[in-house]
C-alpha cells in the first residue's frame, strides 16, 4: 500500500522526499482552492439571486420629487399681471372656422385604395372615408352641437400662467347629504367630450347614499380650450401641480380624483405628491411601469398562476402576443414622443388626416377585434355625433400639436429618472380593469404602489375610453368607489373636512 502524502517510501533519497512533500501541500492547496470556490460560487449565486430581489423589492423607495407650485409656463410678460379670477365660458365655432374646415374636407386629394381584403389592419380603411368626410362637412349640426358642448357651466381660469378650462357641475342637494368634490381627468386622444354622457349620471342625487358628487372635468393644458406652454418641460408630474393648484383655487382643500389614459398617470402623480389632499384616487388604467411589474410578468410567463388567476391569464399571457399588440398598438407613442411637431403640421392642415388618425384609436382601442370589421366597428361602440364632438376638440382650437408634445414632456430622462411608480402612496384606490385596456396589472401588483387598494373591479367588456363606451358601468364603479373611500375614511379616523 502507497504511503500517505507526505510520507516518503523507505527507498526515497533526500530529494525525492522534498518533492513529495511539495507535492503533499500542492495536494492541499488545491482540496482548499476547491473548497474556497464551492463558497465562492455559493455567495455569488446568493448575490446573482439576491441582488435583483433586493433592488426590486427590497430597495427603499426613491424621494418623493421637489415641487415648485408656482412654476410659470405662460408668457414671461404676463408674471406680473396674472388674472386669478375664475370666469365663466361659453363654446363658439367661429364661422370662417367652420367654412375653412368645410373647403379642406372637400377639397382632399384621392385616397389611396387599401389592399384586397383589408379591414384595419392597416389603420384607417381609406374605403371608410368619404362617409366620415361626407357626414363631417354635410350633416354634421354645427349650431346643434355646440349647444350640446354648452349645456353644462364651463369657466377657464390662469393658472401658472395657462388659462385652463373647465366643466364645473354641482348638483343641487337636500339636507343631511354631503356634495363632495370630484375631478375627472381625460387622456389622448380624448377630451372632456368623454364624460358628456357620464356628468349627469355622477351628479345625480340619490337617496340611497349621503352623498353627491360635483365634478370639475378640466382640459388638459395644451388641449382644447386649455393653452398650452410656451416652453419645454409641461410633463405629467408638473400638470399634477397645476391640477392641485385649480382645485384649490376653486376652494378645495381635500377631493377626489379619477382619471384614464394621461389622466391616469397625472391623479395618480397627484395621489403620489399630495397625499394629504387627495380623499381617494379611482382609475380605469391601473398600469405599474417599474422593473418590479416586468420581472414579476416574466416569472408568471413560465407559470401564470403565479401572478394571475386562470380566469384572467389571458388578459396578460403569453407575454408574446401582448408585448406584441404593444408593439402593433404603440407607433403613434414612439413618434409623439419624439417629433410631435413633424407630424403636428400634417395633422393640423389636414381634417380628414386627423379623422383617420384619431378614429382608428376609437376602433383598436376599444376593442381589437374591431381591426377587422370594415367600418373598424366604430359605429359599435360610439354615435358619429360623439366621434366628431371629440375630434373638434382639436381642430376648432388647433390643439393636436400641442396636445402630442405631452408625450415628448413625459417619456424622457427627466421624468424618467423620477420613478414616480416606485414611490408608494397611502391614498385609498380603486380600479376598474376593463376587458380590452391597452395594459393589464393585477390588484396585488398594483398594492406595491397603492397601499391602500380598496377593490379592483374585472369587466368583461369595455375597452380604452370606458366612461365614453359604457357611461353607467363607468359611473356606477366610481360611486360605490367613493363610498368605499368615505367608509375608509371612517374606519381608519381620517379627517376629510373639505
Amino acid at each position: 500500500m502507497d504511503p500517505p502524502p507526505g510520507v516518503p517510501p523507505d527507498n526515497t533519497t533526500p530529494t525525492s522526499l522534498a518533492i513529495l512533500r511539495a507535492g503533499g501541500r500542492v495536494f492541499d492547496a488545491v482540496r482548499i482552492s476547491k473548497a474556497k470556490m464551492a463558497k465562492l460560487f455559493f455567495v455569488a449565486t446568493l448575490i446573482a439571486l439576491g441582488a435583483p430581489v433586493y433592488f426590486i423589492f427590497l430597495k427603499s423607495p426613491p424621494p418623493l420629487p421637489e415641487v415648485d407650485l408656482n412654476e410659470w409656463w405662460g408668457p414671461e410678460q404676463l408674471k406680473t399681471k396674472q388674472d386669478t379670477s375664475v370666469r365663466p365660458f361659453k363654446l363658439k365655432f367661429d364661422k370662417v372656422m367652420i367654412k375653412d374646415l368645410k373647403e379642406r374636407l372637400k377639397a382632399h386629394r384621392p385616397f389611396v385604395p387599401p389592399l384586397e381584403g383589408v379591414a384595419f389592419e392597416y389603420g384607417f380603411n381609406s374605403k371608410q372615408m368619404s362617409n366620415w368626410i361626407n357626414y363631417w362637412a354635410e350633416e354634421y349640426p354645427f349650431e346643434e352641437r355646440e349647444k350640446v358642448f354648452n349645456k353644462y357651466p364651463q369657466f377657464k381660469t390662469n393658472i401658472q400662467g395657462l388659462d385652463v378650462h373647465f366643466i364645473r357641475v354641482k348638483p343641487e342637494v337636500p339636507a343631511g347629504v354631503e356634495t363632495v368634490p370630484l375631478l375627472l381627468l381625460h387622456g389622448w386622444p380624448g377630451s372632456v367630450r368623454e364624460f358628456d354622457a357620464a356628468i349627469p349620471l355622477l351628479t345625480a342625487v340619490s337617496k340611497d347614499r349621503d352623498f353627491a358628487l360635483e365634478v370639475i372635468v378640466p382640459s388638459l393644458p395644451g388641449y382644447g380650450y386649455s393653452e398650452a406652454s410656451v416652453r419645454p418641460g409641461l410633463g405629467v408630474d408638473k400638470m399634477a401641480v397645476m391640477f392641485r393648484n385649480l382645485m384649490n383655487r376653486l376652494g378645495f382643500k381635500k377631493y377626489y380624483i379619477q382619471g384614464g389614459d394621461w389622466g391616469a398617470v397625472i391623479t395618480s402623480n397627484m395621489a403620489t405628491m399630495f397625499p394629504e389632499e387627495i380623499l381617494g384616487y379611482h382609475s380605469n388604467m391601473a398600469a405599474s411601469l417599474t422593473g418590479r411589474t416586468t420581472l414579476i410578468n416574466v416569472l408568471g410567463s413560465v407559470y401564470p398562476p403565479l401572478v394571475v388567476k386562470a380566469e384572467l391569464a389571458d388578459r396578460l399571457y403569453p407575454l408574446s402576443k401582448h408585448f406584441g399588440y404593444l408593439l402593433e398598438e404603440t407607433g403613434y407613442l414612439h413618434i409623439q414622443s419624439s417629433k410631435p411637431d413633424t407630424i403636428g403640421v400634417a395633422l393640423s392642415d389636414s381634417p380628414s388626416g386627423l379623422l383617420a388618425y384619431i378614429l382608428e384609436k376609437f376602433s383598436t382601442w376599444t376593442k381589437p377585434e374591431y381591426k377587422l370589421k370594415a367600418d373598424g366597428g366604430l359605429s359599435s361602440s360610439f354615435t358619429r355625433e360623439q366621434l366628431i364632438d371629440n375630434l373638434m376638440m382639436y381642430w376648432a382650437t388647433n390643439s393636436i400639436t400641442t396636445s402630442m408634445r405631452l408625450y415628448s414632456e413625459t417619456f424622457n430622462k427627466r421624468y424618467m429618472s423620477l420613478k414616480m411608480d416606485d414611490i408608494p402612496t397611502t391614498v385609498p384606490a380603486w380600479f376598474i380593469q376593463a376587458k380590452n385596456e391597452l395594459v393589464y396589472h393585477p390588484g396585488w401588483i398594483m398594492r406595491f404602489k397603492y397601499k391602500n387598494l380598496i377593490n379592483e373591479t374585472v369587466l368583461e367588456n369595455g375597452g380604452h375610453f370606458l366612461a365614453m363606451e359604457l357611461p353607467q358601468v363607468f359611473t356606477e364603479d366610481v360611486l360605490k368607489a367613493i363610498a368605499a373611500f368615505r367608509d375608509w375614511h371612517k374606519q381608519n379616523k381620517v379627517k376629510t373636512e373639505l
